[in-house]
């Protein structure tokens, strides 16, 4: 078969997918002006408060604590010395700032400015993920790059999935940033067919049933429209055709997951290795092997059964034990999980026993929610702080 009949057919087959689309203002877009008249952090801080409260969909009565959630954040370094760092969080696809609130504080703590940013077309509704540009979030990076430059002397980007394609992209062109940490970068899909989204967008809003029940989280989207996923392909093709054909000579520190439910990450694995050239780099590599450090790379045996843990999961890695939503003790918990025995979805979300994974996971005799949280987080940022060691964490070699 040639290849426009190729590209047809698989057109055919997405356009096919088309959910029985709920007509609810929650899958729909509120056609919100994003404003671009700040100057300073603290405007752009307040137009986002505004934006959010006007456009989003609010699952619950507890509004501001839904805004806080979802809202772009600063944390002002906790230390006596003179502040000298300067670090922007970006999120992934369909999640919020939230996705830093741990990582942020530790990073604080070690004397960084904080900052994180929204993205558009999330915090508010999933629908508007069906206007949202990859250039947009580009653009929005490279501006508060260039604000937190004029705060401080050494610029740092962060950034996790999508958020790891955007800040990467941007660092591989901007000498000044001074490195990079990246927690499961979306480099590249497992998904076979996710080169056909970008078109798939032209035809249908979702790729499946959507229904308002099915958002039970606050701080992200359980749903993302067909435009969001072909947005993010963007920003992947862009990351994938930069390091196949160049090497990036500055810190980077990286975090992956053997168990990862969306990305090919041996394949980024290698990348690492290869395309990330600077000898203090350090990748974190959660998975079935036996703890150790070799060379740049930690890996964590990432099965905790005394936690009741299967496996790592994409986004899992984020969140320390305590952190109040998607902690140990906390209600973030996220059942809809790729699970296909009968029941599980309810006996999760009333509240019964579960063990906890990567999307996908299934172990007999076991329902599996989603993991939210890094039983290792401490020795995570503590690898972290070998790659850009500070006055208060100076470099050490830890075992």
């Amino acid at each position: 078969m040639k290849k426009p009949a190729l590209l047809l057919a698989a057109l055919a087959i997405l356009a096919g997918c088309q959910g029985n689309v709920t007509h609810h203002p929650m899958f729909e877009p509120s056609h919100y002006q994003v404003s671009s008249s700040y100057t300073t952090f603290d405007e752009y801080l307040q137009e986002t408060e505004k934006q959010i409260r006007a456009t989003r969909f609010f699952q619950s009565k507890d509004i501001d604590v839904e805004v806080r959630a979802n809202m772009p954040f600063e944390l002002k370094p906790q230390v006596e010395l003179p502040t000298t760092r300067g670090i922007l969080l970006v999120h992934g696809l369909a999640d919020s700032p939230f996705s830093f609130v741990d990582v942020g504080k530790r990073l604080s703590e070690q004397g960084y400015l904080v900052r994180t940013i929204l993205l558009e077309g999330h915090g508010t509704r999933p629908g508007d993920m069906i206007t949202a540009d990859h250039s947009n979030w580009e653009k929005l990076v490279a501006r508060h790059v260039e604000m937190l430059k004029g705060e401080v002397d050494e610029v740092y980007l962060g950034g996790f999935s999508t958020g790891g394609n955007l800040t990467y992209l941007h660092a591989i062109d901007d000498p000044a940033i001074k490195g990079l940490m990246l927690f499961s970068p979306g480099f590249q899909s497992d998904e076979p067919n996710a080169k056909y989204a970008p078109l798939a967008a032209f035809f249908v809003d979702w790729l499946y049933d959507v229904k308002p029940e099915q958002e039970f989280v606050y701080t992200r989207y359980m749903n993302t429209a067909a435009k969001g996923f072909g947005e993010y392909y963007k920003t992947s093709a862009a990351s994938m055709k930069r390091l196949t054909n160049e090497t990036f000579d500055r810190p980077t520190f990286m975090v992956l997951t053997e168990h990862d439910s969306v990305l090919e990450v041996e394949l980024i694995r290698d990348l690492f290795r290869s395309q990330f050239t600077h000898p203090n780099n350090r990748l974190v590599w959660f998975g079935s092997q036996e703890s150790g450090l070799s060379g740049a790379t930690r890996t964590i045996h990432s099965r905790v059964p005394e936690l009741r843990i299967n496996s790592m999961s994409h986004m899992g890695m984020l969140f320390s034990p305590d952190n109040p939503y998607y902690g140990i003790n906390g209600p973030g918990r996220i059942c809809r999980n790729g699970q296909q025995a009968e029941g599980a979805f309810e006996y999760c979300f009333n509240g019964g026993e579960v063990w906890y994974g990567a999307y996908g996971t299934e172990e007999p005799n076991q329902v599996v929610a989603r993991l939210t949280f890094n039983p290792e987080f401490e020795l995570m940022m503590e690898d972290l702080n070998t790659v850009f060691p500070t006055a208060q964490n100076p470099q050490t070699n830890t075992p």
